[in-house]
This record gives structure tokens, C-alpha cells and sequence, in this order.
């Protein structure tokens, strides 16, 4: 899950629209000192079609101004978190969306579940079809953690050829089908030169008001990751070895 937040470029937008006012305050401000001088009421009356348009083209300039860089710093932003071969988060950003999905956790109980995947024989690829398989392999594996992610969900590149999601409001039974409809994509994948490719993937699941830690819920997803491994691999393993699909 991603925490709700309005992207800077409309943040930067409203922003923008309210420093424009100041232009109409600031005229506002002169018509009405001037009023005591001297000017009139009728006079004053007759400059709001001009209070009017600086108003309005003062606030579409800076609400324009202010969303074009907000953009540039939300794309900024995105290029800082995002693996630049996959296209997923890198581990930085998704560490730091646990540990937010931690402090919601304790705050709304609700299960939560982490997966963490492993290629299988990306050295053999690598032999066998050269880096450039290797990569289309690393590539492939996002393609399926994307399509078989639902919105809320998040999947990064965790390191090398080991890849992780983090499943908000995810019992047991359906992380385990999250978990299989990615490697049933990575199975369906084309490498070069007609290479199979395959996932181990443990699955480790904390239920609703069950206290857990980051660091915990890594460490028991790992080991089913490694139960995956040890039995055959191409396998989805949950936290207490039971074995999901083969």
C-alpha cells in the first residue's frame, strides 16, 4: 500500500494560487489607502474588472508554475526509489514503506503479509544466454510482480535477483494466490533463446492485532524462501512450510 499522499505537483499548485493573491491583496490594499485620500468609492468600484483579472491571471501563472515543478520533483523523486531495470521500487523505498505499513498496522490491526522471491538459476541463464538474458529474466520477474499485484500492494527489486511484496490486508489464503499468480507469470515469461524461467517465493503473513516487527516478518519469509529452494524451488512456501503450489 502506498501511503495517500497529493503528489507535490498539486501540492506546489495550490501553493503557487496562494501566493498569487497576494498581486489582488497587495492592489486591494493601495485602492483602499488610496480611498482615504481622496479617491472614491466609484472609483474604487470601477477597478474591479482589473482586481478581477489580476486575480485570476496571477493564480493560473503561479498554480501553473507551481505544478510544473512539483512535477520535475515528484519524477525527481520517483527516479531516486525506482530500480532503473525493472522498474520496481528499489529496497530503500520499500523498507521504508514497511516500516509505515508497521506503524498502521498498530494503529488499525489488519493482516499484512511480505513475499520475497528468488530467480531460480539466474546463473545458469546468465551462462547459457549471456547478461542480456539475465537481465530480460530480471525484467520479466517485474513484469509479473506488476501484473499480479493489486493497488494497494507494493513489489520492489529487493537485491540481485532477489525481488519482495508487501501485502496490506492479506490473510494467509490470499497471499498465498498473490504469491502464485506471480510465478505462475514468470513461468509463462520468453527469454532469449527459449530459456525457462522460474521462482521460489515464502510467503510469511501476520494476522490482524498480531504484533510484528519488520524485521521479523523478513526473516520468516525468508526462511520459507529457502524452504522453496530446498524442496525443488519453482514453488510457493508459506512461514510455517506449508507447501502452496509446485
Amino acid at each position: 500500500m502506498r501511503p495517500y499522499s497529493l503528489p507535490r505537483r498539486w501540492r506546489y499548485a495550490a501553493a503557487g494560487s496562494l501566493l498569487a493573491l497576494g498581486a489582488p491583496a497587495g492592489l486591494a490594499v493601495v485602492r483602499w489607502l488610496q480611498r482615504g485620500r481622496g479617491m472614491s468609492v466609484d472609483v474604487i468600484t470601477a477597478d474591479l474588472p482589473a482586481f478581477a483579472y489580476v486575480a485570476a491571471s496571477t493564480v493560473v501563472v503561479f498554480a501553473l508554475f507551481g505544478f510544473a515543478l512539483g512535477r520535475q520533483a515528484d519524477e525527481l523523486q520517483r527516479s531516486l526509489s525506482v530500480d532503473a531495470l525493472t522498474g520496481l521500487f528499489d529496497r530503500r523505498a520499500f523498507l521504508a514503506e514497511l516500516d509505515r505499513e508497521h506503524e498502521r498496522s498498530r494503529r488499525y490491526p489488519h493482516p499484512v503479509a511480505v513475499a520475497l522471491l528468488d530467480v531460480d538459476g539466474l546463473k545458469v541463464i546468465n551462462d547459457r544466454g549471456g547478461h542480456g538474458a539475465g537481465d530480460a529474466a530480471l525484467r520479466s520477474i517485474g513484469d509479473a510482480i506488476r501484473e499480479g499485484l493489486r493497488a494497494s500492494d507494493t513489489g520492489c527489486r529487493f537485491g540481485g535477483d532477489e525481488f519482495a511484496v508487501l501485502a496490506p490486508e492479506s490473510d494467509e489464503q490470499a497471499a498465498a494466490a498473490l504469491a502464485e499468480r506471480i510465478r505462475a507469470r514468470a513461468e509463462r515469461a520468453q527469454l532469449p533463446g527459449g530459456l525457462p524461467l522460474t521462482v521460489s517465493i515464502g510467503v510469511a503473513c501476520a494476522a490482524a492485532g498480531r504484533p510484528w516487527t519488520p524485521d521479523e516478518i523478513l526473516e520468516r519469509a525468508d526462511r520459507a524462501l529457502y524452504e522453496a529452494k530446498r524442496t525443488g524451488r519453482n514453488r510457493v512456501v508459506l512461514d510455517h512450510l506449508k507447501e502452496v503450489s509446485s
